[in-house]
């Protein structure tokens, strides 16, 4: 990445009260980015934006700017009034129902946020007469899950069981079709947008408060002596440290806002292959750093979740220069000790910036 492609840049940023809307967020503000924030407000509960003032961060000398404000992606009027007012250099497009047995509660709220919501944002970017990068994020579970043993790749087929999943590759699809109707030179086309879709794998890291995540679940159980509940041991994911796929974002819209057509397209930001690992795998590796013990809550009868999960990274690597830089080992340690220190009485935003050095320096 190239740090000062970012001071100074207009950007819009949807979701940043989330997990990693939070953490973009907090690294945008670090480099001297100037962000309009447009997400719904934290979920009840512990929340990462609320924990580091994000909130109160505008007009912080240190941090640059950061106009945050509450919206919700249906909201086509709101949208467009923000997108106005932030007349964006930069979009990065990270708001969504991202839990997949929440998605099974609310399938109509789940679809309406993911694909809509995802459309809403690109017909207010229309109007835009000046240059604009925009990574609008899904997820690695846009593919038509065949329990392979090896990755997915970018032209794979789509697809989706649960409603979280399908909504996601449906705005895959969308967005590809709105890209392709317009984006260009014709009379119903823009010439300023430059459009990409990043599909990143399972990410952990400090300050993951959400329900139904085994990192979030296993922290939780640990500080307070319980239990970690695991539903599914043998399952696979392709672990990486939230930073990770992050600096792929930021990487993709620099790519992006240079003009070239080669980028308008899916990346895959994933893990190395040793760090795709069984949940069993997580959480043993947890317990490495955090003594406690685990126990199945296995449910048969429990809402289908995919089996085995992993990305091949190749197009991110040869066409960006991108490669994830912690491995499963490390990954787990730096997220782990963020937990414990907060829980021995560390700031989370010392903890964050920590974590924020160390990255950059590897």
């Amino acid at each position: 990445m190239d740090a000062q492609f970012w001071r100074g840049r207009r950007v819009l940023l949807t979701g940043q009260t989330g997990f990693k809307g939070s953490w973009l967020t907090l690294w945008l503000l670090s480099l001297g980015a100037e962000i309009w924030g447009y997400a719904l407000a934290p979920e009840a509960g512990r929340s990462l934006f609320t924990e580091l003032k994000l909130d109160e961060a505008t007009g912080n000398a240190d941090w640059g700017r950061l106009h945050h404000r509450l919206g919700d992606l249906r909201d086509l009027d709101a949208l467009q009034r923000q997108v106005a007012e932030a007349e964006p250099e930069v979009v990065l497009h990270l708001a969504a129902q991202p839990l997949v047995r929440r998605s099974y509660q609310d399938p109509l709220g789940t679809w309406a946020v993911n694909l809509q919501g995802s459309l809403h944002l690109l017909e207010a970017l229309k109007p835009l007469q000046h240059p604009c990068a925009v990574v609008m994020v899904t997820t690695d579970k846009v593919y038509a899950n065949q329990e392979w043993d090896y990755g997915y790749r970018e032209a794979d087929r789509l697809g989706g069981h649960d409603p979280y999943s399908a909504s996601k590759a449906a705005a895959e699809l969308a967005i590809a079709s709105w890209r392709a109707s317009f984006c260009g030179t014709g009379a119903q086309q823009t010439p300023h947008l430059a459009i990409a879709t990043a599909r990143a794998g399972n990410v952990i890291g400090g300050g993951d408060w959400a329900e139904d995540r085994i990192l979030p679940d296993a922290m939780r159980a640990l500080a307070t002596g319980g239990p970690i509940p695991v539903r599914r041991s043998e399952s696979t994911r392709p672990w990486q440290h939230v930073l990770e796929p992050l600096a792929g974002y930021m990487l993709l819209a620099e790519k992006l806002f240079t003009g070239s057509a080669a980028y308008a397209s899916a990346f895959n930001f994933g893990p190395s292959l040793e760090a795709n690992r069984s949940v069993r795998d997580l959480v043993q590796a947890v317990l490495l750093h955090w003594p406690g013990h685990w126990q199945s809550v296995s449910d048969p009868k429990g809402p289908h979740e995919a089996g085995r999960l992993h990305l091949q990274v190749d197009k991110a690597h040869h066409q960006l220069g991108w490669l994830p830089r912690w491995d499963f080992s490390t990954t787990v340690a730096r997220t782990v000790g963020w937990y414990r220190a907060v829980h021995n009485g560390a700031t989370p935003l010392d903890c964050c910036m920590a974590d924020l050095k160390a990255f950059e320096q590897d």
